[in-house]
C-alpha cells in the first residue's frame, strides 16, 4: 500500500495541501495589516469576518488533502466569555494543530516561528502568545501575557495551550505545566483522539521523524481524528490559589474522559530519562527524584551551569569534608525546608545525618547536562583525584554510582580495563581515551554484567526528543508542599 501510494495519491495530496497553504497566505497577510493591540481586542469586522471563514474553509480543505475526510467533533466549543482558555491533551503530533485551524484560537509559540515564509503569517494571524529564547525574562512575561488576555473578559480569543509541554505517545497523561492555571480563570479542557489501525500519527521521542510521519501518513487513505470538547472547569478558591492544584485536578478529569492513567514525569524527566549519553539510567534511579527536588528548590534552569560552576568550585575546596544539614543549607544558599531536607535524605545513605557534598555536585551535572557524559565524569574526577590526578577503584565505583542514581554498581570490570598497566589508579586521561575507544563502554562493561534484565535497564539506542514544545512555566510554579519521595537506594 505504501508503495502504491508513494507513487500515485502521495504527491498529488501533498501538492494539494501545500497549494492551500499557499492560497491562505494572502488572506492572512491582508487580514494581519495594520492591527494593533487595541484593534484586536474589538470585536472582528465585517470583513475580517468573512476572512476568517474563509481561511478556516481552506485550512479544513488543506487536512482533507491529507486524508483527514471527516473531523468527529464531540462536546460544545465554549465561548471566551465562558472560558478564556483551552487546555489540549494529549499532545502527540504536529497533527494536534488540527483544532488550532478549526478555532483559530491563540496558542504559545516561540517568536521565531513568526519569521518563516508562509507559515509565519498565518502563525501572526490568529494572534500568538510569543515567546523569546533569548529574554531570560521570557516566562514571566509570557504567563503575565496569558493572564492579560485570559482575565480580558472575552475581548481576546480564546488561548489553545498543550499543557504536558511535549509530544508523549498517548498511552498516559504526563505531569501538566502550570503555566494555563495561573490566572486562575476557568478552562475548557479539549481531548484528542486517533483511533486509526495503524498510528502513523504520532511523533515523539522515539521513531520515525517529522518527514516521515508525514509521508506515512499521507499514504494511508483515510486518518481518523477525535476532538471532544469537555464541559468547562471551574476552579475552586484553593485551586485559585494553587496553580499546581489546579492543574493536576483538570488532568485528573481529562485522563478519565481519555481512560488512560497519569504519571507525575514531566518533559524536563524525559529529557534526562532518555539523554543520548554513554551512562543510561535504570528505570530505579534516584535521579528522576533528585531532578524534581532541583526544581522544587527553584533553581532556575537558565541559570544551573552558573550555579553548577558555583557549587562545583566550593566542593573541590572542601575536599572529602562531609557537612550536615545546615552546612548543606549554608553550602546551597536555600534556608532548610521539606524539600532540602528531602534533597538532603537523597545522599544520606547511611542516614548518619551527613553526606558527600561530590555526590550532589555529580548528581547536579548529570540533570543539567543529561548528554555530555564524559563532561560529568571529567568534573568527577576533578573532585575525587588525589594530588598526583588519579582515582581508585573505590572512587570510580562512587562517581558512577551517583552518575546513574543506584544504590551500588561493580565498576571492577570496567576499572581493569581503563586501567591497563594494573597500576591500581586511573586519570581522567586514561579513562577518556578508553571511552574513546569504547563509546559503549557502559553496556559492554556495565549493564551488561550486573544489571541484567530484571534491573528494567533500557539499553538500546535512543533518539533524541523531537516534539519539544515551548515550556512557559514560571520558575516559582512547583507545588513546595508537595510529598516527596526519599532515597530510594
Amino acid at each position: 500500500q505504501i508503495a502504491f501510494m508513494t507513487l500515485t495519491l502521495f504527491p498529488i495530496r501533498l501538492f494539494f495541501a501545500a497549494f492551500m497553504m499557499l492560497l491562505a497566505w494572502p488572506f492572512a497577510f491582508i487580514a494581519s495589516m495594520g492591527c494593533d493591540e487595541q484593534q484586536l481586542e474589538k470585536p472582528l469586522s465585517w470583513w475580517r469576518k468573512i476572512v476568517d471563514i474563509l481561511l478556516k474553509a481552506i485550512m479544513r480543505m488543506m487536512w482533507l488533502a491529507g486524508g483527514f475526510h471527516w473531523i468527529n467533533v464531540k462536546g460544545r466549543q465554549a465561548l471566551p466569555a465562558e472560558a478564556a482558555i483551552l487546555t489540549v491533551a494529549p499532545h502527540s503530533s504536529y497533527f494536534d494543530a488540527i483544532p488550532v485551524t478549526m478555532t483559530f484560537a491563540s496558542i504559545v509559540m516561540k517568536a521565531e516561528s513568526k519569521d518563516i515564509p508562509v507559515w509565519g503569517t498565518l502563525i501572526k494571524y490568529i494572534r500568538p502568545v510569543f515567546v523569546s529564547r533569548s529574554d531570560q525574562d521570557s516566562r514571566r512575561k509570557t504567563v503575565e501575557e496569558i493572564k492579560r488576555r485570559a482575565q480580558s473578559d472575552g475581548k481576546w480569543p480564546q488561548i489553545m495551550i498543550f499543557p504536558e509541554g511535549t509530544c508523549t505517545n498517548r498511552s498516559c497523561l504526563i505531569t501538566f505545566k502550570p503555566g494555563a492555571f495561573i490566572p486562575g480563570v476557568p478552562v475548557q479542557p479539549v481531548v484528542l483522539r486517533y483511533p486509526n489501525k495503524l498510528d502513523t500519527i504520532t511523533w515523539t521521542w522515539q521513531g520515525p521523524g517529522a518527514l516521515e510521519i508525514l509521508w506515512l501518513t499521507l499514504c494511508q487513505f483515510h486518518n481518523s481524528v477525535e476532538i471532544e470538547f469537555l464541559p468547562v472547569y471551574i476552579p475552586s478558591e484553593e485551586e485559585r490559589k494553587n496553580p499546581v492544584l489546579y492543574a493536576n485536578n483538570v488532568r485528573r478529569v481529562m485522563a478519565e474522559a481519555l481512560g488512560v492513567p497519569v504519571t507525575d514525569y514531566t518533559f524536563e524527566d524525559c529529557q534526562l530519562a532518555l539523554a543520548e549519553g554513554q551512562l543510561r539510567l535504570p528505570s530505579d534511579t534516584c535521579l528522576l527524584e533528585f531532578a524534581k527536588l532541583v526544581r522544587s528548590l527553584g533553581l532556575k534552569p537558565e541559570t544551573l551551569e552558573d550555579d553548577l560552576d558555583k557549587y562545583a568550585a566550593s566542593a573541590m575546596k572542601m575536599k572529602k569534608e562531609k557537612i550536615d544539614l545546615k552546612e548543606f543549607s549554608a553550602y546551597l544558599e536555600f534556608p532548610v525546608s521539606h524539600t532540602l531536607e528531602s534533597m538532603f535524605a537523597l545522599f544520606d545513605e547511611n542516614e548518619d545525618g551527613i553526606i558527600d557534598i561530590r555526590e550532589f555536585v555529580i548528581a547536579l551535572s548529570v540533570v543539567c547536562k543529561p548528554s555530555k557524559t564524559l563532561e560529568t565524569i571529567q568534573l568527577a574526577f576533578q573532585l575525587y583525584q588525589s594530588e598526583n590526578g588519579t582515582i581508585i577503584e573505590e572512587d570510580l565505583a562512587h562517581i558512577l554510582k551517583t552518575a546513574m542514581g543506584v544504590s551500588q554498581i561493580n565498576v571492577t570490570h570496567l576499572f581493569r580495563a581503563v586501567d591497563e598497566e594494573e597500576k591500581g589508579k586511573i586519570t581522567y586521561d586514561d579513562f577518556y581515551r578508553f571511552a574513546e575507544l569504547h563509546p559503549h563502554f557502559a553496556e559492554d562493561y556495565l549493564y551488561a554484567d550486573q544489571m541484567g534484565d530484571e534491573s528494567g535497564l533500557e539499553t538500546s539506542s535512543l533518539s533524541a526528543p523531537n516534539g519539544i514544545c515551548t515550556d512557559f512555566s514560571p520558575e516559582n510554579a512547583e507545588d513546595k508542599n508537595k510529598p516527596l519521595q526519599k532515597k530510594l537506594n
